[in-house]
């Protein structure tokens, strides 16, 4: 079977086997022993007696490093990591909460509610106040709902970026912290009551 040259594997995939192009490479047998500077024909005889793959794993190195392996379990855990790291990525996308600069109680208990929410998901909170016509002239006050902001989402956030004006929004980012986790005392024993006759008795 004859296989072409061109795009025999993808950039972000490890030539493996005969795709492996170097005459000599460094090897790394499947116990993480360095074997030092071999043929790659031999490295390949090698990795058919155990029945693994070789996979050049440092391709820009001077031998190229390979390594003796199964690659399908390889291929999996790099999969894994992948998701992983994505996961992690996704984890720490920003979220935008909007106020206005005359926000009643009701509205803003519940985007403060909202802000602590995603602070303890881990995303990062860019909260924003937005000023109409005149209102422009009272940037104090939007400064003011940022404070309160601050104020009640410790010690869940912690200001990142202060208070600064973006065109007709003042913004401020706000980014998780750790929490430790609250020491619980030992519970000291309930006192037992003390029987109706004994009762009776310290009376008289």
């Amino acid at each position: 079977m004859i296989i072409s040259n061109t795009n025999v594997n993808k950039d972000e995939e490890p030539r493996v086997n005969s795709e492996i192009r170097a005459a000599e490479i460094l090897l790394i047998d499947d116990q993480g022993n360095k074997l030092g500077v071999v043929s790659t024909t031999e490295a390949l005889r090698l990795s058919e007696e155990r029945e693994l793959d070789l996979v050049e794993v440092a391709p820009l190195a001077n031998p190229p490093v390979c390594r003796i392996l199964d690659y399908g379990k390889y291929r999996f855990q790099q999969q894994k990591r992948d998701k992983d790291a994505r996961k992690k990525q996704k984890n720490q996308s920003v979220k935008e909460i909007k106020m206005r600069p005359k926000i009643d109680q009701h509205d803003y208990d519940f985007k403060v509610r909202a802000i602590k929410s995603f602070l303890s998901d881990g995303h990062r909170v860019k909260v924003s106040i937005f000023f109409r016509g005149r209102e422009m002239a009272f940037l104090d006050r939007g400064r003011e709902v940022l404070n309160r902001v601050r104020n009640d989402v410790e010690p869940l956030g912690k200001v990142e970026t202060e208070p600064r004006m973006e065109g007709a929004y003042m913004r401020m980012m706000v980014s998780p912290t750790a929490i430790q986790p609250v020491q619980k005392t030992p519970d000291q024993p309930k006192p037992q009551p003390q029987k109706k006759k004994e009762l009776e008795e310290a009376d008289n």
